[in-house]
């Protein structure tokens, strides 16, 4: 699904009829950076891990102490 080389030669016909053999060049130019402006942000988008969320911990500590202290509370919770 190429163009073809007639398409091309019409393609370029009009771009010389609208902006002029000297302003080609700096077109050309232009659009190039764009692209390589686009691709660039994009690719360092890609590259930011969104930060990992956890989900709270149901236990407020880890320590032996802290999960003997949330079990006892828990059972008071359930108890009364």
């Amino acid at each position: 699904m190429g163009l073809k080389p007639m398409e091309m030669l019409l393609i370029f016909a009009v771009l010389m009829l609208l902006f002029g053999g000297s302003r080609l060049p700096q077109l050309g130019s232009s659009l190039g950076q764009a692209i390589r402006n686009f691709k660039r942000g994009f690719g360092e988008g890609m590259d930011e891990q969104p930060e990992q969320k956890r989900a709270p911990d149901a236990l407020s500590s880890t320590t032996a102490a802290g999960v003997e202290r949330d079990v006892r509370e828990k059972q008071q919770t359930r108890q009364g």
